[in-house]
């Protein structure tokens, strides 16, 4: 498994009008867990799309256990269990910083895509390279 730790503070723009954190924002939290995961991995977006792939949501689940609000300080904790073929599924845990409560777990769902044509793609091969030396290093 790799991991990834993503602080985030809410915003009042983040909240509702019950001052919780409005759900779809956890969303946008797990984005940046991600994109963290994956620059730590040494495969930025950026790297990715050079490569002509793109990695587009293809299923996304949360479980709200706990609110956060405004001003709240959470730890996004973002993990690969496992590495991907044609599918890679990365899981999220948010907590609270200063209780340490669990507040939402989550799951993203990604299939590579040929930037080109479009068509799902086994992911290429400096992606699934780095991935196995992030998992070796994890150890």
């Amino acid at each position: 498994m790799i991991s990834a730790s993503t602080e985030i503070r809410v915003r009042y723009a983040d909240t509702d009008q019950m001052r919780m954190v409005y759900y779809s924002r956890y969303f946008e939290y797990f984005e940046q867990g991600r994109s963290d995961l994956l620059r730590d991995a040494g495969l930025p977006y950026s790297r990715i799309e050079s490569l002509g792939f793109f990695l587009p949501v293809a299923e996304a689940y949360a479980r709200y256990i706990k609110p956060a609000r405004f001003d709240d300080l959470l730890t996004i904790t973002t993990m690969l269990r496992e590495p991907p073929q044609a599918r890679v599924r990365i899981d999220y845990e948010v907590h609270h910083r200063a209780s340490g409560d669990l507040l939402v777990t989550g799951h993203t769902c990604h299939s590579f895509i040929d930037a080109a044509t479009g068509r799902v793609r086994r992911p290429p091969p400096v992606f699934s390279e780095a991935i196995k030396t992030a998992f070796s290093n994890s150890r």
